[in-house]
């Protein structure tokens, strides 16, 4: 079922672009934050695992504190929802136990149906040899739900910076996640540009399509 035509989709998309300026004044209505949020929890991870914190900053004296662990980048404190997204550092056997357990009672199904799921998840993540890197791949599950948030924001007419350009350590300090499981990943400032954001009107700079694509 498409809710949108193809145009208007590809129009939403060349409109979008990262931006550098956010006007202060013009906030993020409740109804359409809530929109954006289940967008967020509706992201696809690998195994649905979802190894994720998304922090919302709203607090105007922590964006203070994060801005010049930012590079000093405006839009922390300038746009109207500031996102910040932490990866799980580690997934244990107990983290697996409690989304099957969760998968089981969503749908209805005792969770010894789903020991198999559980064994290749634990022999894949816990003790095989993606456990040795799983905060890299926490992080790029994180890169899922930047990438969702960025599409969403986009067809809904609302602007979002994606921001790598921040200190996560610092970040880990500044939100009390040290111990916490989680490490900051990247953030993203999301609002309405400002009319005096020059970027706005800047043509997008794309490679071909035959550079990009390999079709066999």
């Amino acid at each position: 079922m498409n809710i949108t035509t193809n145009q208007d989709l590809i129009a939403q998309l060349e409109w979008r672009y990262a931006v550098k300026k956010f006007d202060s004044q013009k906030k993020i209505s409740e109804q359409d934050w809530k929109a954006i949020e289940k967008s967020l929890l509706l992201t696809p991870s690998s195994y649905g695992l979802q190894p994720w914190k998304f922090i919302l900053v709203q607090n105007p004296n922590l964006r203070a504190e994060l801005t010049p662990i930012s590079w000093n980048q405006s839009q922390v404190a300038e746009c109207s929802h500031f996102l910040v997204f932490a990866s799980k550092n580690q997934i244990d056997e107990a983290y697996i136990s409690k989304f099957i357990a969760l998968n089981a009672s969503t749908r209805g199904m005792p969770p010894e149906k789903l020991a198999g799921y559980k064994k290749m998840m634990v022999a894949d993540l816990v003790t095989g040899g993606r456990s040795k890197t799983i905060s890299d791949w926490a992080t790029r599950q994180c890169y899922i739900a930047l990438g969702n948030l960025m599409t969403t924001v986009a067809v809904m007419g609302i602007d979002a910076c994606p921001m790598e350009g921040i200190e996560p350590a610092k970040y880990d300090e500044v939100l009390n996640l040290l111990g916490s499981g989680y490490q900051t990943c990247v953030a993203c400032a999301v609002g309405y540009r400002s009319a005096e954001d020059v970027s706005a009107k800047l043509v997008k700079v794309r490679f071909q399509s035959e550079e990009v694509f390999i079709r066999k």
